[in-house]
């Protein structure tokens, strides 16, 4: 698109400056500002998130229908928010009502997705929902290495969460504007629990009695590791390596069942297992060891290694650790955190979605990166340490059943899992700002182009943006198809149509998906509002109102592309599964790549 746009800058000249819109800073990669104040300072001065109108909304439903569905679908869609909106009728009624619940709570939309997508989606969370992040390889290739560097992040994990308990964080601005500092308190000692209808959350680091130790799973095996002295010094990193060193030579006289794999089923599977776990008294404790804990470190094999130039098959090992073979079981997929390090110098974070965003995993993969380039102090390890202790598991025949079946099912999600890393190096933001561009919106009508042509229709997507600049503030959807991206994406490939046409509407949907931007970053998501008007039918037992029941709700709501950016000052690679609310297939995922 840059070529044909260059090739015509002299006939069609630049844009003037009264036709941009500024580019919102919460969609484009700026840099997050650190300032020098205590990072829940400022919480209680951010603004609460307001609840749109009613009208605004609807008219953004219509608008997002639009290039959608078909025009009879439409037609009545319209007619349904026409009864919708009637004066004195439901529409009203639940938007006083979730006015009335907005005045009593911090954030109404802040539980909102974590109890539709995350909570009640009952498909796996390995591919699915958890966030995956390789960092860089270490130069190291061999068991002594992975233990070294294994260490040393643990160090640098609990300095990390000294500065979240002390609320020495600095706290974080962007454009001039704070931002909630509430997910860093939730990214350590934090677990999902599953749940025979919805999963819940369990945060133990504000607890009476905070957890003091971490888990460490190897060879399938998991063990708990006392990381603090009892002054409350933590161990130094020579410390850390004879503690995992133990672990390593650690022989059991009995073949270990993989019982981390049944983290890998759907949820409804895998809760009706873990009430089976629960039922012995040894698997309780152990469960709630690892729940526990402040984070999971997970000591892996090196998966076989393909000839890639952009190491997919890292990737791979961080997603879901390769196989029931390799990795898959050596994980616990539902602990907030987890580190993965291999003895071939791979590394990287499997973090779950439901208590922490993009931008706040980012900060902190930053300041991991960072750590692990500082020179090391060496610390002679001088007090006795006490043996890691080995989490036990009674196996019933049944259990054992379900963790073949977890195996079976791990392994034909992998073989349905189509991952490709490619890096674009033919031009950059530079040239489309040369261009008057904003590289997010040109991305986004790119990202719309691709899935046109291979799919020759164009979907529901979105571009998550952050919203931390509210209380407790967590995403907003900003709904990227519009009819102006519609109209450029089914152009741009017609031979009937001039370049001269085709930049004329590119740069027309640059600027409605910017100004789109500028709409969804001031409060206004159209999406939590219409689903949260739908949700207070349900609490108010109010008949279900026939917009939300209406083929057209269904189909604005499937979104085919979920897409995100964020900005990472460090080479590190993301890959993102099923997006909030997200229904694609587990073969039609989409990566980031953010260098």
């Amino acid at each position: 698109m840059l070529r044909i746009f260059s090739r015509i800058m002299v006939k069609v000249g630049k844009m003037n400056h009264s036709d941009q819109v500024r580019s919102c800073q919460l969609v484009k990669p700026v840099q997050v500002i650190l300032v020098s104040d205590r990072c829940l300072n400022q919480q209680k001065g951010l603004p609460r998130v307001p609840v749109p109108p009613l009208w605004k909304t609807c008219e953004g439903y219509l608008s997002a229908l639009e290039p959608i569905i078909e025009e009879d679908e439409l037609k009545r869609a319209k007619q349904l928010v026409e009864v919708f909106m009637k004066g004195g009728g439901v529409g009203e009624e639940l938007q006083r009502s979730l006015e009335r619940k907005a005045c009593n709570t911090d954030n109404w939309t802040a539980d909102l997705w974590g109890k539709l997508e995350y909570f009640e989606n009952r498909s796996p969370v390995v591919i699915n929902t958890n966030l995956p992040i390789v960092c860089p390889r270490l130069d190291f290739r061999d068991k002594q290495g992975q233990i070294r560097c294994a260490a040393k992040i643990i160090i640098a994990l609990l300095e990390f969460k000294t500065t979240i308990e002390n609320e020495t964080l600095p706290a974080e601005n962007l454009g001039g504007k704070p931002l909630c500092m509430e997910q860093y308190s939730q990214l350590l000692s934090t677990c999902r629990i599953p749940g025979l209808v919805r999963d819940s959350v369990v945060f133990h680091a504000k607890s009476a009695n905070p957890p003091k130790h971490i888990t460490v799973v190897y060879n399938f095996q998991f063990f708990v590791v006392e990381v603090y002295h009892n002054d409350g010094t933590s161990l130094t990193v020579d410390q850390l390596c004879v503690q995992m060193e133990r672990i390593c030579n650690f022989t059991s006289a009995t073949n270990t069942e993989p019982v981390g794999i049944l983290t890998t089923l759907n949820r409804d599977s895998w809760s009706k297992a873990y009430l089976s776990l629960m039922k012995d008294q040894t698997n309780k404790e152990s469960l709630s060891a690892i729940e526990r804990s402040i984070f999971t470190l997970c000591l892996d094999r090196a998966i076989p290694r393909e000839s890639d130039k952009y190491c997919t098959c890292d990737f791979h090992l961080i997603t879901h650790g390769g196989g029931s073979q390799w990795n898959s079981a050596n994980r616990w997929f539902d602990k907030s955190l987890q580190i993965i390090v291999a003895e071939d110098g791979s590394w990287g974070l499997n973090l779950i979605h439901i208590v922490t965003d993009g931008t706040v995993i980012m900060a902190f993969t930053d300041y991991l990166v960072a750590y692990m380039k500082k020179p090391e102090m060496i610390q002679a390890s001088i007090l006795p340490l006490p043996m890691p202790q080995k989490l036990h598991f009674s196996v019933t025949p049944d259990i054992k059943e379900i963790i073949e079946q977890a195996k079976r099912s791990m392994d034909g999600n992998i073989r349905n899992f189509g991952l490709s890393v490619m890096v674009f190096d033919h031009f950059g933001k530079n040239d489309l700002k040369a261009h008057n561009m904003s590289p997010d919106a040109f991305i986004q009508m790119a990202i719309q182009l691709a899935y046109y042509r291979m799919n020759k229709q164009v979907c529901a997507s979105y571009e998550a943006v952050s919203q931390r600049m509210f209380r407790h503030g967590r995403v907003s959807l900003l709904l990227s198809t519009t009819s102006v991206s519609a109209a450029f994406v089914k152009a741009f490939d017609d031979p009937e149509k001039q370049n001269t046409e085709k930049i004329d509407l590119l740069q027309k949907a640059i600027k409605t998906h910017k100004e789109n931007i500028k709409v969804v970053t001031g409060g206004h998501d159209i999406v939590a509002h219409i689903i949260a008007l739908s949700l207070q039918a349900v609490e108010n037992k109010i008949p279900m109102p026939d917009i939300f029941r209406d083929i057209s709700y269904k189909k604005f709501l499937n979104y085919q592309l979920t897409t995100s950016q964020v900005k990472i000052h460090l080479c590190c690679f993301v890959y993102v599964g099923e997006g909030l609310m997200g229904k694609t297939d587990i073969s039609h995922q989409h990566m980031h790549v953010i260098k």
